[in-house]
């Protein structure tokens, strides 16, 4: 597995090397492919195309005849050997990965309309209006219940893609401007190639925005999650970190979730995703908020430092009101805050870039500090 990255990566990159420790008498891996300029090629990634186009020397001696290329922004869980056998059984060059849709999300993405046997014959990227209007699909052809091919009838490019490797070097170098596959590569690829559909109909959630991480964030509290990490046939796994089982004392904790390390006293959490290490303190109310937890734990001279010069410790300080807000890594937020944004503003930047407004909800960046009594 090769992972291609580039902005503001630095925390991915590190979760990624402490994380894929393999056996060395194993054949895999995990290898970041950090951009990088060469005399051939002296720019950064430009799309997602490009970022494929210019790592293809480093993959290129592998010998391997089908390349799986994956999005890094989206939340789902598929069988890709179901993917990967459509792609055989109809000798694809090129399988996209598809899902319907409802007219409401349509628009944001890649669209397009295949013939009977499942070939790709129109593609547009994220149309509006008339076109959007001319890529409704025959609800025949999305293999749902009449009901739900009403309310979905589109067929939604998932951005993921697999490749006969030799047809995606040709078609990479047949088209050396094409930067993105959505909006220039797959449009061109149908022209000239066997381009398929694999029909997806699980659950998909594109998280490249915030309103769109903050709902699947959220969503994870619900009785049954949409994505559930609970699917014994599909378990999710991250980096172990050997923390120790959570503390609560006198707390009142509904409908969240609260992961391993964090030390909760006297506070009332709802609907709310609670991160590793956190530490809230008494009369703290978190409410639908997501607070990521932090890197480390601080120890007590520290945390007797921080007092000293009036600096907020590590985590939510006493009688602190938090609600639809993401609370970044190692954010210190004071006693007696209030980030709940009653003015309902939509977009908005904190002072010293300590906090931020996006869709209505509250950002409170990495290592952000927010003072005692502040009012959001």
């Amino acid at each position: 597995m090769f992972v291609l990255t580039q902005y503001n990566s630095a925390s991915l990159n590190r979760h990624l090397a402490q994380t894929y420790r393999f056996s060395p008498f194993s054949n895999g891996f995990v290898e970041v492919m950090a951009a990088e300029q060469t005399p051939e090629s002296p720019q950064w990634f430009q799309g997602t195309a490009d970022a494929v186009r210019q790592v293809l020397p480093h993959i290129r001696d592998w010998g391997i005849d089908t390349l799986l290329i994956l999005s890094g922004d989206h939340l789902y869980r598929m069988d890709y050997r179901q993917f990967l056998a459509r792609h055989y059984e109809t000798d694809a060059d090129v399988t996209v990965s598809v899902t319907p849709s409802d007219e409401l999300s349509a628009s944001e993405f890649g669209l397009l309309k295949t013939a009977e046997s499942g070939r790709i014959v129109e593609f547009k990227e994220k149309p509006k209006g008339d076109e959007l209007q001319s890529m409704r699909v025959d609800i025949n052809k999305l293999g749902l219940s009449e009901a739900e091919a009403i309310g979905r009838p589109f067929l939604a490019s998932m951005g993921i893609y697999v490749f006969k490797y030799d047809r995606l070097e040709q078609l990479l170098i047949e088209d050396p401007n094409a930067v993105d596959f959505g909006r220039e590569l797959i449009p061109s690829a149908i022209n000239t190639a066997n381009v398929q559909a694999y029909l997806f109909d699980g659950y998909w959630e594109d998280i490249g925005t915030i309103s769109a991480f903050y709902r699947a964030n959220l969503d994870l509290t619900s009785k049954i999650p949409k994505f559930n990490l609970f699917d014994a046939e599909a378990p999710v796994y991250t980096r172990a970190r050997y923390l120790p089982p959570s503390k609560v004392e006198e707390s009142q904790i509904l409908d969240s979730i609260l992961s391993d390390g964090c030390i909760v006293n006297g506070a009332a959490i709802t609907n709310s995703v609670i991160g590793l290490r956190s530490r809230i303190g008494k009369g703290v109310r978190v409410d639908a908020s997501f607070l990521m937890g932090a890197d480390y734990y601080q120890t007590i001279e520290e945390m007797r430092a921080d007092s000293l010069i009036d600096m907020p410790r590590v985590g939510i300080g006493e009688g602190t009101i938090i609600n639809r807000a993401i609370i970044d890594k190692n954010a210190r937020i004071g006693s007696g805050v209030q980030l709940v944004n009653d003015a309902r503003i939509l977009e908005a930047d904190g002072e010293n870039n300590s906090y931020y407004i996006r869709d209505g909800i509250i950002i409170v960046p990495k290592n952000a500090v927010i003072r005692d009594g502040t009012v959001v």
